[in-house]
């Protein structure tokens, strides 16, 4: 009841610091999507401070302390917003204040007006954190290793493995066959029953064909992967492959 009108209740004790950054960095390592919230301003009287902390998981769980039960049902609401949008760049200022009428946006600010606190205002910065994309390179020739290095490069988390049967991940955004022509099928398929949804065979045009009459559901692979911007090296393949991902995602 401490977010009502009337005299606040004491605050309860926040998560260490150190406590809330493992857990980050477990769900990081998990490749779950969250929110970090973190308390920039409060305006008196509130049960929150500057530097409180709160993540808010995919399933509406929050850890942490950003406030009472008001501030707390906002700061999810938002934050499951957040998530849903689905950008790794997606963050907004968040002010509940019982002054406001009506929820209003407007460049990177949502004010949200909440007469059941205790009248004081909080402004909380909302950070949506999403998983890398993830990319899974089959094969071990200068296009795979050219794959990884540039995947990389751009921020993506890139799993190579030369075996045909290696695991691939449910979330996987791009699976990339640079084997030249070793054990093709069963990572394609693969990739096809995964529903991931860029496939792309590096093959010509002719060899391409001929592997995918053998796999059910083939249309849905790129070959020849990539733009067509001339690329010759394995590194103006790669970006011509990545090129194409970026454009279709």
């Amino acid at each position: 009841m401490s977010e009502f009108i009337g005299m606040p209740a004491p605050r309860r004790r926040a998560p260490a610091a150190a406590d809330l950054q493992a857990r980050a960095a477990e769900l990081r390592s998990g490749r779950e999507a969250y929110v970090l919230a973190t308390v920039v301003r409060a305006q008196r009287p509130t049960s929150a401070k500057a530097g409180d902390r709160a993540l808010v998981l995919s399933d509406g769980t929050m850890e942490g302390f950003v406030g009472g039960v008001c501030a707390t049902d906002t700061v999810r609401a938002q934050g499951l917003r957040l998530l849903e949008l689905r950008r790794t760049d997606r963050s907004v200022l968040l002010r509940i204040t019982p002054e406001a009428e009506e929820p209003r946006e407007e460049d990177g600010l949502i004010a949200v007006g909440q007469p059941c606190l205790s009248g004081g205002t909080l402004e909380i910065f909302l950070e949506a954190v999403l998983p890398p994309v993830l990319v899974h390179v089959y094969g071990d020739s200068p296009i795979a290793r050219a794959f990884a290095a540039v995947g990389r490069a751009m921020g993506y988390q890139v799993e190579v493995s030369a075996d045909p049967l290696a695991a691939i991940a449910g979330d996987t955004a791009a699976v990339l066959v640079a084997s030249h022509g070793v054990a093709e099928e069963p990572v394609l398929r693969e990739a096809l029953a995964k529903g991931v949804p860029y496939i792309g065979l590096i093959a010509s045009r002719r060899r391409g064909a001929a592997v995918l009459a053998r796999v059910d559901g083939g249309e849905r692979v790129h070959v020849p992967a990539g733009l067509d911007i001339g690329a010759r090296t394995p590194g103006e393949v790669a970006v011509s492959v990545y090129a194409e991902l970026i454009s279709l995602r």
